[in-house]
């Protein structure tokens, strides 16, 4: 059986999923499967991976009636094999060094359950766009997890398979697998998973440094969809509240004060000045905590936001030319 394997959950991703599979042939540690959750697409995803598996024989297909992406997930963990189970969601790419990377960082680090990386941002041609997410690596508390997400995007962690199993349940109605993933979440089903993770186990949640996930930045709509996603950020506070109260008790204003200036910042890089400075005046007034723990990057989305709203998304742009400009 192999070491290592990856999940990818895969839903209409036929333009992408070639590119995401070709990534994942190319890890440097090559004991490993591939396994491609065809989650009732309705396009060519499957021929697209049948083809890839013709090429390389650790890639192999299964096929399901749509259940989400939690749901993928799910079926992806149940059908893997290996003693470390990692995610690429099938628009995204790995670097080739990254599953060797959490392979040796597990290795030696038994007491780590999870092990993530940065993400660089990709935009819909494949391009890095000049952003990324460099969370913290070390002394990652159940605070952190709640408040700043460092394990950040569904393709940038690898578990230990004995680490996932530590958090599966199966609900009564479920007859095939058990679930990791709540697939009763169609937003947020990654922090619900990294929150619960922390709150339910003693596994340390630990970074490897390099952006080693490039994690695709789809632009449009985003500000459309903010009150979507704070209100499956909500559902999530309100689902896992039972199991510590005093926990969200201190730390919740704070949180959900850092998930409004996250969707005020994506409100402004979609151009949308108005509910960005909606979301960051209700974020300053449900906590200050942001401002006084990163005052620079709080002050920063709150000038952003005023700018934006009164003169568009031209600074913005402007902006980003010239830290782009600056990081070549």
């Amino acid at each position: 059986m192999p070491y290592a394997s990856i999940v990818v959950p895969a839903f209409n991703a036929a333009e992408t999923l070639a590119e995401t599979l070709v990534s994942l042939s190319a890890q440097t540690f090559r004991d490993l499967e591939i396994v491609v959750v065809d989650d009732g697409s309705t396009d060519s995803t499957s021929r697209v991976a049948e083809q890839q598996a013709r090429t390389d024989g650790r890639i192999r297909v299964v096929r399901q009636h749509n259940r989400g992406l939690a749901g993928a997930r799910n079926s992806g963990i149940a059908a893997a094999t290996g003693e470390i189970v990692g995610f690429c969601d099938a628009d995204d790419r790995w670097l080739p060094e990254k599953l060797d990377t959490h392979v040796r960082h597990l290795e030696r680090s038994p007491q780590v359950g999870i092990s993530y990386s940065g993400s660089a941002m990709i935009d819909a041609d494949g391009h890095r766009m000049g952003h990324a997410q460099r969370p913290r690596l070390h002394d990652v508390t159940t605070a952190l997890v709640f408040k700043r997400n460092p394990i950040g995007n569904g393709s940038a962690p690898v578990f230990r398979r004995e680490a996932l199993a530590s958090i599966a349940w199966r609900p009564h109605f479920e007859t095939r697998r058990d679930w990791v993933f709540d697939e009763t979440f169609r937003q947020s089903e990654d922090i619900e998973c990294w929150l619960r993770f922390c709150l339910s186990t003693d596994w340390i949640v630990e970074g490897v440094p390099g952006l080693l996930t490039e994690y695709r930045v789809n632009a449009g709509g985003l500000s459309a969809r903010t009150e979507a996603q704070l209100a499956a950020w909500e559902r999530v506070v309100d689902k896992l509240r039972p199991r510590d109260p005093a926990f969200f008790a201190r730390h919740e204003a704070a949180a959900r004060a850092y998930q409004l200036r996250y969707l005020a910042r994506r409100a402004i890089s979609s151009g949308d000045g108005d509910t960005a400075c909606e979301l960051i005046d209700r974020a300053m007034a449900e906590s200050r905590t942001p401002l006084h723990e990163e005052p620079f990057r709080t002050l920063s989305t709150i000038a952003a936001a005023r700018l934006s709203s009164r003169f568009g998304d031209g600074p913005m742009r402007l902006a980003t030319a010239v830290l782009s400009a600056v990081r070549q």
